[in-house]
């Protein structure tokens, strides 16, 4: 039995990842998963930045007495 890429290969609308809604649009599909995962990336460099604003006017730690 071969794996599952290679039944894909051969039956690609049976893959469920080439679906866009209940259409059969594989090229539509990829640049989906394309712009999800741009998108994904620009908001984790956007929390990065914020994260490192935070800290940088985070006011410093009083010592003990």
């Amino acid at each position: 039995m071969g794996e599952w890429s290679e039944y894909f290969e051969d039956f690609p609308e049976e893959n469920p990842s080439n679906y866009v809604g209940e259409r059969f649009d594989p090229k539509g599909a990829q640049a989906l998963r394309e712009q999800q995962a741009k998108a994904a990336a620009n908001q984790a460099n956007l929390n990065s930045e914020i994260a490192a604003i935070v800290q940088k006017h985070r006011p410093a730690a009083k010592p003990k007495k």
